[in-house]
């Protein structure tokens, strides 16, 4: 499918994607089958809106929406050119919400200069795999940012975790993020989080 209208960035060929359409998917050692694909708002809500309002998910900041608004205001990111919100998969069990988003057309990109080749992402780990995997929520990121990398020529994924996050910016800074300076954005103060990764396909 050629390009939207309006579709800006290194994520242009995502744009106008129908929900459910597949962009990756690979086998990760040690972690089984992960399949990435754009949030379908029908299909994929209502499971997105149990990890919202579960325990430990508070930082996601959606937890007192219903379905119906959580379904809206996914409706809204589905519509925008910039922001796309994939659901991850492990071995066809959902597992995770990303949201990639061209930083140089969100506020983030008013807090700190915007290189070539950056790709926002904000993740939330909603839960395991179908089979026990040692140091899971470390290996999920690290693929995950592979996986973006590959599918977009990003060279590096730019975070702004909530800077109370504590738990979030330790694993991070384990799989290689440098941690950079707190920012106020319009909805929290956030810690930004920079990751090189080179494209390997």
């Amino acid at each position: 499918m050629s390009p939207v209208t309006g579709a800006v960035g290194l994520t242009a060929v995502w744009a106008g994607l129908p929900g459910g359409s597949v962009l990756d998917e690979r086998p990760v050692d040690g972690v089984g089958v992960l399949t990435t694909a754009v949030l379908d708002l029908d299909a994929d809500v209502p499971t997105l809106h149990a990890w919202c309002t579960a325990r430990g998910t508070a930082f996601w900041g959606l937890g007192g929406l219903t379905v119906d608004e959580l379904r809206d205001t996914y409706a809204v990111v589905d519509a925008t050119a910039h922001h796309h919100a994939l659901l991850v998969r492990i071995d066809g069990v959902p597992v995770a919400l990303v949201q990639a988003y061209e930083p140089a057309h969100d506020p983030v990109g008013e807090v700190y200069d915007v290189q070539p080749g950056d790709l926002g992402a904000h993740v939330l780990v909603g839960a395991r795999p179908p089979r026990a995997v040692a140091g899971y929520t470390a290996r999920l990121l690290r693929a995950m940012c592979q996986v973006l990398a590959d599918r977009t020529g990003a060279t590096r994924i730019v975070g702004e975790p909530d800077a109370r996050n504590t738990a979030l910016l330790r694993v991070v800074e384990r799989i290689g993020f440098t941690l950079g300076p707190e920012v106020d954005l319009p909805t929290k103060r956030a810690r930004l989080t920079f990751y090189d990764v080179t494209p390997s396909i």
